[in-house]
């Protein structure tokens, strides 16, 4: 827990400070004073100003949030020296490049953390495919299982995050057609030509299951490799190094045969036979039953003993030059904000389901998760979250930015600012969006912290 929240903690802070830094830094050079930059909100830790009338710089306890106050008439009494320096008194150009910075900067950080991504580099798992379903895209096109994609559309694909990102990316970007590049197993090289319907792009997970890619995998020993805290496999006994040998009497040869095992019975007692150290010994376990999309699979807590050198065999590392990498970086931050518009256009319109919300819980959840996995994959967290945040506050609803935007829109058609009592049943309005968007987001988030 304690894991969770300080890297959830780091990761809003550094997202809201640089989307702060965003309107300050522009206000600041269109000659805007700012009283006040916050990072934080509540009691402030740390404060500096240089001289009375500089700029206070304060880090406060509480590092959800910050903000950034400037000479403002409408926000209280103004000295009169001050008045060609109030944000209210500047020109139209001025005050929309101030707000729009915050998401433009949040959206310039994303560019800058996928660049550091593709130029450190980071290991991934070969985009091998294993066994392909009857039924699915997969099928439809062609693929067996070896094939190994080397490209999505002349787009090159070095590991399977990648290769998947690309093509779940375009789909929602509404690419229905996707020409793909495969190496068999006999070292041919061929095209294959996948189809996406509108149909199968409900939501990210939708298409991935109607796709039918799944990673390949030598068959490993079924040997209990890892055996995680409160779980079913822990309450029967289970220890690392032991081998499943049969479960209710049938031979298990293969971990995956007793992975699909497991699935298939949640809640239900199996009976094995393990060995541990050479000796034969009986066990009782019942899986969990967790939710799993609209199906209940069963779960023990364990995970599969590695042989040294696996990893590697199925691993490739992947970077690129400097350079290079720019426009990666640009390519990436654009497919993924697209994507987050079009996805909510479709929540909005009901084509997609508002269950791909996340909440602060699941944020949380994701940043500790990322934490855990590296620091190349924190930074890719950081790098998506703060494409969300870019794109969600351009939305046209007041109190956000782009609600901002909109109002100083017409101003620039009507030649008048739109009046304050307008504006403020408009801020009401998105107030109580936003507050019914963040309550539907939590009580989704408490479902899923819920599910058995």
């Amino acid at each position: 827990m304690l894991h969770t929240l300080f890297y959830f903690a780091i990761a809003i802070a550094v997202l809201v400070a640089f989307h702060e830094f965003g309107h300050f830094w522009v206000a600041r050079k269109t000659g805007v004073k700012v009283l006040r930059f916050s990072v934080g909100f509540g009691k402030a830790l740390w404060t500096y100003k240089q001289s009375p009338e500089a700029t206070e710089y304060v880090l406060s306890a509480i590092p959800l949030g910050g903000y950034v106050k400037m000479v403002d008439e409408r926000e209280g009494e103004v000295k009169p020296e001050d008045l060609p320096f109030a944000f209210n008194r500047q020109p139209l150009w001025i005050r929309t490049a101030i707000v729009a910075a915050g998401p433009i900067f949040n959206l310039l950080l994303a560019v800058v953390l996928f660049w550091s991504v593709l130029v450190i580099g980071e290991t991934g798992i070969k985009p091998i495919l294993g066994a392909v379903e009857q039924g699915t895209l997969a099928a439809a096109a062609g693929f067996v299982e070896g094939d190994e994609i080397l490209s999505v559309n002349d787009t090159a694909t070095p590991t399977w995050t990648e290769a998947m990102s690309v093509i779940i990316a375009a789909a929602l970007d509404g690419e229905q057609d996707f020409t793909i590049k495969v190496k068999s197993l006999d070292d041919q090289q061929n095209s294959r030509v996948m189809t996406v319907a509108e149909s199968d792009v409900e939501s990210p997970e939708h298409l991935y299951e109607r796709m039918g890619f799944k990673p390949w995998s030598p068959k490993l020993k079924p040997i209990i490799g890892q055996v995680l805290p409160d779980s079913a496999a822990l309450a029967a006994g289970l220890q690392k190094g032991d081998l499943i040998v049969s479960a209710d009497g049938t031979p298990v040869d293969d971990w995956m045969q007793w992975v699909e095992i497991i699935k298939a019975r949640p809640g239900t007692a199996i009976k094995l036979v393990i060995e541990r150290e050479g000796v034969s010994l009986p066990v009782i376990v019942t899986p969990k039953a967790v939710s799993v999309g609209q199906q209940t699979e069963g779960k023990i807590g364990a995970g599969v003993y590695m042989p040294e050198g696996f990893i590697k065999s199925i691993s490739v590392d992947y970077s690129l030059p400097p350079l290079a990498a720019i426009p990666v970086a640009l390519e990436k931050t654009y497919y993924y904000s697209i994507t987050t518009l079009k996805m909510m256009g479709k929540m909005l319109i009901g084509k997609a389901s508002v269950e791909n919300l996340s909440g602060p819980i699941s944020i949380a959840q994701y940043a500790g998760q990322s934490a855990s996995m590296g620091f190349v994959h924190f930074l890719k967290f950081l790098a998506l979250i703060s494409v969300s945040l870019g794109v969600l506050n351009l939305m046209p609803i007041p109190v956000l930015d782009g609600g901002h935007l909109l109002f100083f829109a017409i101003e620039g058609i009507k030649g008048s600012p739109v009046s304050e009592k307008i504006q403020l049943v408009f801020q009401q309005i998105g107030i109580a969006l936003l507050v019914s968007l963040m309550a539907l987001a939590m009580v989704l988030d408490v479902q899923r912290q819920l599910m058995p």
